[in-house]
């Protein structure tokens, strides 16, 4: 599916509302496994599918998190802790660039609000983005 706005936010809400009725678990797992050829495309929709998931489930925290060359990605509810399937490399730090380019975010440390308009209603969350070395950690917190 290729949604074409140019406005990454616009675009990212575009595709968690497409996504809303499915199983985000199952997709994140397909997509990690083999990535189309779109590389951008396959981050933004990697992104939605872990928003969702994280909204859905009522969890406190999404965290995205590399150092070196293994990718790991935590979601937090009430001091519970669950792993999801986590992109490759290349995939993660697509999925990065596209939050610095929604958030305007630029340096090895930043953090700003983001709100997606979904549906009837919107979601509000602080992202931070923390860089250093071979370690990349972005973290999305529900308000």
């Amino acid at each position: 599916m290729q949604i074409s706005d140019p406005n990454p936010h616009l675009k990212l809400q575009e595709m968690c509302d497409c996504y809303l009725e499915t199983d985000f678990r199952l997709q994140m797992a397909k997509l990690c496994k083999q990535p189309g050829p779109d590389q951008d495309e396959e981050a933004m929709r990697y992104l939605a599918l872990a928003l969702m998931h994280t909204i859905t489930e009522q969890a406190r925290k999404l965290s995205l998190k590399r150092e070196k060359l293994e990718v790991k990605v935590k979601v937090e509810s009430d001091g519970e802790k669950h792993s999801l399937p986590a992109p490759p490399v290349a995939l993660f730090n697509k999925v990065v660039a596209t939050v610095r380019a929604i958030l305007h975010l630029e340096g090895e440390k930043g953090e700003s609000m983001l709100s997606l308009g979904l549906r009837n209603g919107t979601v509000e969350m602080r992202v931070k983005i923390r860089e250093s070395g071979d370690e990349v950690a972005l973290r999305f917190e529900m308000s």
